[in-house]
């Protein structure tokens, strides 16, 4: 098949329209068409319906865009690797991890990383849905478990673990539980259990829900939850790693806690020599180094 062709009828498709594609190709829309036209032809079928409102692609059209975007993904690929046999660091970065992870660990330390390599180009993806690294859906994730694929290089970067925590002043003007039991004087502040999340988030909150807590605020993430709590509403159910950027928060019965979470950093193995995921790479595990030492040294001084 004609290659040139095959990217004319992807732009087609993505846009949905001959115009817009043609803009983005600057190419006129007859000759966009005349190219669509051709590809029909030598594979004897149609690929799009057209009507007033654009082009949809019929069966045979989804068959073919499914091909050419798996395609773009790897050009992409080898692309990445190319920019990347320089010895600069700069360029695009996918990443991709939790809303959780990604606004209260993550972005507050990404200035460490831009001053080293300020020509770094980051597109941040925070969502609990794990994107197809293999298929360049993002270039590295931090995920709050082990990845399946095998076609993966993966590293443990810690443990977390889901822990109450309340305001001083809250627990100034509500009283500290000693108890469990006296979480139904309390307001609790947490992921709803049927929320994307990690399964021992979920657990915890349902555990707590056995003690009929009559005032309930849940949130679809935790950076919504720190806030409810940093504003005085009650106490809340958060990561463990808040705690170094939040020195305030106290922690309450110290002896309820989720399982353990791993924290691992994923990326594919064919951007195993890209020098912008070893820079990434390196800048979170020199993080989580330092943290773990400033832990180290807090625990030896109680």
């Amino acid at each position: 098949m004609d290659w040139d062709k095959l990217r004319i009828f992807h732009a087609v498709a993505d846009a949905g329209s001959l115009t817009h594609a043609g803009e983005a190709l600057h190419l006129s829309q007859s000759a966009v068409s005349r190219q669509i036209r051709a590809l029909e032809e030598s594979l004897n079928t149609t690929l799009f319906h057209r009507h007033a409102r654009g082009l949809i692609l019929t069966e045979q059209g989804e068959l073919l865009f499914d091909a050419t975007s798996a395609m773009n993904k790897r050009l992409d690929s080898a692309a990445a690797r190319i920019r990347d046999s320089e010895e600069e660091v700069f360029g695009d970065l996918r990443v991709t991890t939790t809303t959780g992870f990604g606004t209260l660990w993550l972005a507050p330390r990404l200035p460490k990383l831009y001053e080293k390599y300020p020509d770094l180009k980051i597109d941040l993806m925070l969502e609990e849905r794990v994107l197809d690294l293999p298929m360049r859906e993002a270039d590295v994730a931090i995920r709050m478990k082990e990845p399946s694929q095998a076609d993966l290089i993966r590293r443990r970067l810690m443990s977390v673990r889901m822990r109450l925590y309340a305001t001083p002043a809250y627990l100034a003007a509500k009283g500290t539980p000693t108890r469990p039991q006296d979480l139904s004087d309390h307001r609790l502040i947490c992921q709803n259990t049927t929320s994307a999340q990690v399964m021992a988030g979920a657990s915890l909150v349902q555990e707590l829900l056995t003690h009929d807590i009559p005032s309930l605020l849940t949130v679809n993430n935790y950076f919504g939850v720190l806030q409810a709590v940093l504003n005085d509403l009650g106490i809340g159910v958060l990561p463990d790693y808040l705690t170094e950027d939040f020195p305030d928060l106290v922690r309450v019965l110290p002896d309820i806690e989720s399982n353990e979470v791993p924290v691992f950093l994923a990326y594919p193995e064919e951007l195993r020599q890209s020098k912008r995921i070893s820079a990434f790479r390196d800048f979170v595990m020199d993080e989580i180094m330092a943290y773990r030492k400033r832990q180290r040294i807090e625990t030896d001084a109680k």
